[in-house]
């Protein structure tokens, strides 16, 4: 193993989302819910291994069934499961969602004493963070004292051995109390308390994401200039990426402009927006794919717009992140539709791409043959009720076999059989 196997550790929020079904509804209406992972830390750790960097996630998840599906997922997508801590007294955070119209997005947060927002400096592995390039941060979990020292000694073990700290702002206002629980679609409300406990952070980081509305609560101005502008008093050395929606995304290294648009920017791709929600992790994993090979700045913008576009024009978060091959495709050659869910060659390569991995061998036994077993008990004189005895003793068999070859303890062991006997 190299000293620096793993590309990004990411930190923070890991939940169950549960996206309604029926579009157009609102939460009131839905019958019926697609279940994902969710949490930006999350996203950004299955988003970046699919594009492929090597991820790992750092949280708490409940000793239950959500609790399980969150690690099983991230180990089948590929991220270093390591960091994910069981909390056997806490309950797995979720998200009920919602698609109303292309502005309304309707989200509630089960979040109240949840499993990934008691996480504390105990969760924090040195011995993990010594093996990643860098490390990822959330805005969120800088909200209570015991999360916040935990990211805070992450950042310092990983500046600490020459690694690079990203701070991905991920504002939400009623997970700082700002807001009810009826407004987790809020996206900013003006508090100088969040500004102060986001303004130490910003010097110790490399990089740091937001769109508008975040650059605004971490610099402490409703002008973007003059909030970036703060940012860049607090963090001179980082490159500060903003997020603008339709209009892509401006990148900073150095003096902050006069103009927004004064800064670095990759290409654009205008699609028609299906759900906003996830559209922001799918973006900053497609910019992270690109930044932390050294990619010109232009060229991860192009990434991460790509990504951005991609995932805006389908329903989930998580699942709808492409992969390294989805995305080179996109790249180069686009997409003829604005709905880029009815791209049927694009919806092809993800399907084919992100899907499991197949075992690397199956043992199988095959005692389907109804019409040959009967062909055989009606030769020798048997009673045809008794394939279904012949079938037990093979099903034993083949078991004992595969045992015997560690086939069934290492999976791929399996039996074709039909229900008439």
């Amino acid at each position: 193993m190299s000293k620096h196997d793993i590309d990004v550790v990411t930190i923070g929020r890991a939940s169950v989302d549960l996206y309604g079904q029926q579009i157009g509804g609102r939460l009131e209406d839905m019958a019926s819910f697609s279940k994902a992972v969710g949490g930006c830390p999350a996203n950004i750790a299955i988003g970046t291994a699919r594009l492929g960097l090597r991820s790992a996630l750092i949280t708490r998840v409940g000793d239950e069934a959500f609790g399980r599906f969150i690690r099983e997922q991230m180990a089948r997508e590929g991220v270093v499961t390591d960091g994910i801590h069981t909390d056997p007294a806490r309950l797995t955070a979720l998200a009920i969602l919602g698609v109303r119209d292309a502005d309304t997005f309707p989200l509630i947060f089960y979040r109240s004493d949840c499993a990934d927002a008691a996480l504390d400096e105990s969760d924090i592995d040195a011995g993990l963070l010594a093996r990643t390039r860098s490390v990822l941060v959330t805005g969120t979990h800088f909200s209570k004292p015991a999360s916040a020292a935990a990211q805070l000694a992450a950042m310092r073990l990983v500046r600490g051995q020459g690694g690079r700290v990203i701070l991905d702002i991920d504002y939400r206002p009623n997970l700082w109390g700002l807001a009810g629980h009826d407004a987790g679609e809020q996206r900013f409300i003006a508090s100088d308390f969040v500004t102060r406990e986001l303004s130490p952070v910003l010097g110790s980081c490399d990089l740091i994401v937001g769109t508008e509305e975040e650059i605004h609560i971490a610099g402490g101005s409703s002008d973007t200039l003059a909030a970036l502008r703060s940012i860049r008093l607090r963090a001179p050395g980082a490159t500060i990426v903003c997020k603008r929606g339709a209009l892509g995304c401006v990148v900073y290294e150095g003096a902050i402009p006069d103009r927004i648009e004064d800064g670095a920017q990759g290409r654009g791709f205008p699609i028609e927006v299906y759900n906003t929600l996830g559209a922001g992790d799918a973006f900053l994993s497609g910019f992270l794919r690109g930044w932390l090979r050294d990619e010109p700045l232009t060229q991860a913008c192009a990434r991460a717009n790509a990504c951005g576009a991609i995932a805006v024009s389908r329903l989930l978060c998580s699942p709808e992140i492409p992969s390294e091959v989805e995305l080179d495709h996109f790249l180069v050659h686009g997409s003829k539709l604005r709905a880029l869910r009815h791209d049927a060659a694009l919806n092809h390569l993800h399907w084919v791409t992100t899907r499991p991995a197949a075992p690397e061998r199956i043992i199988a036994l095959a005692c389907d043959h109804r019409i040959q077993l009967e062909a055989i008990a009606d030769e020798v004189g048997a009673d045809r009720r008794r394939i279904a005895a012949f079938k037990v003793l093979a099903v034993r068999a083949a078991r004992l076999v595969a045992e015997a070859h560690g086939g069934a303890a290492e999976g791929g062991f399996g039996m074709f059989l039909d229900g008439r006997y």
